[in-house]
């Protein structure tokens, strides 16, 4: 299994090398135009200037001179030399691998202390055994919508501008790394805790939360555990956002000016600089693969010899209804979306208003205009077709792959490498094939977007085997495909459904960002992410043009967790401590163990 885990990271690692190599031939611009813009903006393309390049490059031999020399010298410790400003490319990217690792660090510690956090409640009242309704996340899914690059420029203006607390751009000095931090590790911590707070009832629910309730272990003890307990099948999330926050994090260091890999990496893509993105890229990958292999080996630290004897209990989430807040709620803010954008349908979003300018809300402008003069309410409503709907195909499409490629045996590493490679050079690689387009965007999204998935599908699949009921469930003579299908997936598919799920808003803005780096659906459609970019520059000066495709985003966020609570969520009701382990309730989830019984006649059939 390890060594068919090493050919998959080896044969990934190949292959995306191999397809970013390619990127100047699969381009519909000519390369050297591109290299002799990037260089002198003003020189005039001439057809000596241009094979000039060519040669100077080795673009005149294709593509098997350029590889080959490229793969020569990397043998070497050479990384190659900038085709655009002739420096080596190795030390360049060395530097902003450190700047990256930097931020990347501090950014994961604000991650962690927020996913602590979000979970504090749920850990508090599952230690106490008095567990109420189920919070549905709403806080967490909130904050993991929020763009990234529209937190730090909030976080930029109040704090750097406004108060004068932090340098607003510039990197260096220790005060420099606290609002890029946050901007980008609050998304990240709030994704990480709304999957461990979906994931810890399991683990209070099972018997050996309540024997230790009962036999008066203390509950702050029963609380690590269960943390130990659950974390396993959420630490390669942990890893993903490692490799997320290492070379993912392109417009927050656009906005601080911090020269980081990300950054790197995007410049020498749109500048099709080919020895520079090969290296960012290849060092993505490697820092994806140790990251990989470092969860890896903290999983096997954490339940390692329960995996190995098969003696984990399957995590069986409790099935009890939510409460009527949660429904309310949810039907609620679905009606308000709903009329928001039916509103918006009813109105032009390419009508310009001069004179109306950056106007704020008005009978006119509900919503205020853009900077163009344009009616906010209006482009908010067109947009939500092109944005929501092709976020919810995406996801659907992301979610099927996810789940069956990991549920291969030996995928990690191969979901480990493109997990690695940011959206925006898989968008650069789509486009030059596809030509840019909606389908375009939406493709190279879907080719990046299912490795998470894909991970947590993994680790609840390697758990869900390892459980005792599944040895009993095969010495009774069942098949790899009846216990797949009705011992495996069971467990696995509702975690899974609800991360996909929770997803949706960072796929939509992810299909936006391609757009407004001209991979998308060609101006002036009306896209949030669009919408979001084309304003920040007047955030100050007219909120309301940012406020509105932002709002929408966190509330698609907290519509998708509403709608998973009301609809298939779990109440524990309030229980004494004299019904600390006989609760009815409690012992209403029926779980694997439970349905061997039951199923056992049927099984040889």
């Amino acid at each position: 299994m390890r060594a068919r885990g090493l050919a998959g990271r080896v044969v990934a690692l190949l292959c995306v090398v191999l397809a970013v190599g390619l990127l100047p031939w699969l381009t519909r611009n000519d390369p050297a135009l591109t290299i002799l813009h990037a260089r002198y903006a003003d020189r005039p393309p001439t057809p000596e200037t241009l094979a000039a390049i060519r040669a100077e490059t080795g673009l005149d031999g294709g593509p098997v001179q350029v590889l080959g020399g490229w793969f020569g010298g990397l043998l070497h410790g050479d990384f190659g030399t900038s085709w655009v400003s002739g420096a080596p490319a190795g030390p360049d990217v060395g530097a902003a691998l450190g700047v990256s690792l930097t931020l990347m660090g501090c950014s994961l510690l604000v991650a962690v202390v927020l996913a602590g956090l979000l979970c504090l409640g749920t850990l508090r009242r599952g230690a106490r055994r008095r567990i109420v309704r189920a919070r549905a996340g709403v806080l967490g899914a909130g904050l993991a919508a929020l763009p990234e690059f529209l937190l730090a420029s909030v976080l930029a203006t109040f704090f750097a501008v406004q108060l004068g607390w932090f340098p607003a751009v510039g990197w260096g000095t220790p005060g420099a790394v606290v609002l890029p931090a946050l901007a980008m590790g609050i998304p990240a911590g709030a994704l990480l805790g709304r999957l461990l707070d979906d994931a810890l009832p399991a683990a209070f629910a099972e018997p050996w939360a309540k024997a230790a309730a009962a036999g008066g272990i203390p509950g702050g003890r029963v609380a690590r555990h269960a943390v130990r307990r659950t974390v396993p099948g959420v630490l390669p999330q942990f890893g993903f956002v490692v490799v997320g926050l290492t070379g993912g994090a392109v417009a927050v260091e656009t906005l601080f000016s911090i020269p980081g890999l990300g950054g790197t990496a995007l410049a020498a893509a749109l500048a099709q600089d080919l020895p520079v993105l090969q290296a960012s890229v290849l060092v993505l990958l490697v820092v994806g693969a140790l990251a990989g292999l470092l969860v890896r080996g903290i999983g096997r630290l954490l339940v390692g010899p329960a995996l190995r004897d098969g003696a984990l209990p399957a995590l069986v989430r409790p099935r009890l209804s939510a409460g009527r807040g949660l429904r309310w709620a949810a039907v609620l803010l679905t009606v308000v979306f709903v009329g928001v954008v039916v509103a918006g349908l009813l109105r032009d979003p390419y009508g310009i208003d001069a004179a109306a300018r950056l106007g704020g809300p008005s009978l006119a402008h509900p919503l205020g205009t853009d900077s163009l003069g344009r009616d906010v309410l209006a482009r908010l409503g067109h947009g939500a077709g092109r944005t929501v709907l092709m976020a919810l195909v995406v996801s659907v499409v992301t979610l099927v792959v996810g789940v069956a490629v990991g549920l291969l045996p030996g995928a990690g590493g191969f979901t480990e490498m493109v997990n690695a490679l940011p959206a925006i050079v898989a968008g650069l690689l789509v486009a030059g094939v596809a030509g840019p387009g909606a389908g375009a965007a939406a493709l190279a999204v879907a080719v990046v977007a299912w490795a998470p998935l894909a991970a947590h599908t993994r680790a609840l699949h390697d758990q869900e085997r390892a459980a005792p009921h599944i040895a009993v469930t095969r010495s009774l003579g069942a098949g790899r495909w009846w216990v797949l299908r009705r011992h495996v997936l069971p467990g696995v598919w509702p975690p899974v459904l609800r991360h996909a799920v929770l997803r949706i808003p960072a796929v939509a803005l992810a299909l936006a960002s391609l757009g407004f780096l001209g991979l998308g659906a060609a101006p002036p459609a009306p896209e949030w992410g669009r919408m979001l970019s084309e304003n920040m520059a007047y955030a100050e000066r007219a909120p309301w043009a940012v406020l509105g495709p932002a709002g929408a985003l966190v509330v698609l966020g907290m519509m998708a967790v509403l709608w998973g609570a009301a609809g298939g969520s779990w109440r524990w009701t309030k229980t004494g401590p004299e019904r600390a382990v006989g609760s009815g309730a409690m012992e209403s989830a029926p779980g694997p163990s439970t349905a061997v019984d039951k199923e056992s006649a049927g099984v040889r059939g």
